[in-house]
């Protein structure tokens, strides 16, 4: 790969929107969930489908979810984006996590937080 290719990626990579949000691992089973917030919609997700694949947990956070996963399968366990959000550009990373952290905090507020992993 030549080097003005390498920067036209580069410069991509860095114009490309960044979408963080919240998301929640339901179990289909039993209505446990796990919910979080990550400034990386697509990664959290990616992250999921790669626990699924080799059957572990790429988060610490995700292994109260341990037994339960052993008793009924990857297959009961869902990933769903409850709430995307988009960086502004104006906006440094910090300040977008923390936005995300209010988000969060208003979606722990309206949700039955019981069956909750955490």
């Amino acid at each position: 790969m030549n080097s003005e290719r390498k920067k036209q990626l580069r410069q991509q990579y860095k114009e490309r929107a960044v979408v963080g949000g919240i998301y929640r691992i339901l179990n289909t089973r039993n209505g446990r969930f796990f919910m979080a917030a990550d400034e990386n919609m697509e990664g959290a997700e990616n992250g999921f489908r790669f626990s699924v694949m080799t059957n572990g947990f790429s988060r610490p956070d995700l292994r109260n979810m341990t037994e339960d996963w052993q008793s009924f399968g990857s297959e009961a366990f869902v990933f769903e984006q409850l709430e995307l959000l988009e960086k502004k550009d104006t906006q440094t990373i910090r300040e977008f996590r923390e936005d995300l952290q209010v988000l969060l905090e208003l979606w722990v507020e309206k949700t039955d937080m019981t069956l909750s992993y955490k």
